[in-house]
């Protein structure tokens, strides 16, 4: 779904990616993981189309993303902060998303019901827990069936109810046969997530490979502890 080569990205003398090569398989799941700094947020804004490359390419199935914003359509993202417009009601959020971006078929409205969102969405968005409007952030993710999701800490400000019915969700998407991104230093709640991990850090993939190969080359038993092993410079160089 996602192929870089040689992506690399730099701002002023911050070199933030130097000659990424990496691929994120369609129909699976992939978590980018890695130290604050490490590039994870800049790779998604270059797969959002937010920032451009400073060398390299990436591809999003096969076509290069090169300005054309077409491909965006088949996208749901969810941002660790959405930034809303603060005097509308949920219910008013979501009617106007659907108007600036019309669906091709039917909206994937189900995380309405499984959050127990009706009664919250005739108040204005101000007036809403951040966890309430993270349940709206999510909503909107899914709302056009995008054949990609793109997830930067999902679980953020959500209750064990609803980041189950979340988890729930991605799982659902996956088996549907949809990519799904998730980025997380909630590392525990990946291992019934992920297929595949990405590890970046000082711009470089460190680690690329599925969760059965970070544990097998780490030989430790989760996903987290075989991250901490990657972070040791010795380790991690040999990897």
């Amino acid at each position: 779904m996602i192929e870089a080569r040689g992506l690399s990205k730099r701002f002023g003398t911050l070199q933030v990616l130097e000659q990424l090569d990496l691929t994120v398989a369609a129909g699976r799941v992939t978590a980018i993981l890695g130290p604050n700094g490490a590039g994870k947020t800049t790779f998604i804004k270059m797969i959002l189309g937010l920032t451009r490359p400073s060398g390299g390419t990436l591809r999003f199935d096969g076509e290069a993303i090169n300005g054309d914003c077409r491909y965006r359509a088949r996208i749901g993202y969810m941002p660790q902060i959405a930034r809303f417009p603060e005097n509308l009601t949920g219910r008013e959020l979501i009617a106007m998303v659907r108007d600036l971006r019309p669906p091709a078929g039917a909206c994937d409205e189900e995380l309405i019901g499984a959050f127990a969102l009706e009664p919250q969405l005739d108040k204005p968005l101000r007036t809403l827990s951040g966890g309430t409007r993270q349940k709206i952030n999510a909503v909107l993710a899914f709302l056009f069936r995008p054949d990609l999701l793109i997830f930067d800490e999902p679980t953020a400000g959500l209750d064990p109810v609803a980041s189950s019915v979340l988890k729930d969700k991605i799982l659902a998407a996956r088996r549907d046969g949809r990519t799904c991104i998730i980025t997380s230093h909630v590392l525990s709640e990946l291992e019934e997530l992920a297929d595949d991990v990405v590890f970046l850090l000082d711009g470089h993939a460190r680690f690329a490979g599925s969760v059965p190969e970070l544990k097998a080359r780490t030989g430790q038993p989760t996903i987290e502890r075989a991250v901490a092993a990657l972070m040791r410079p010795t380790l991690g160089e040999a990897a």
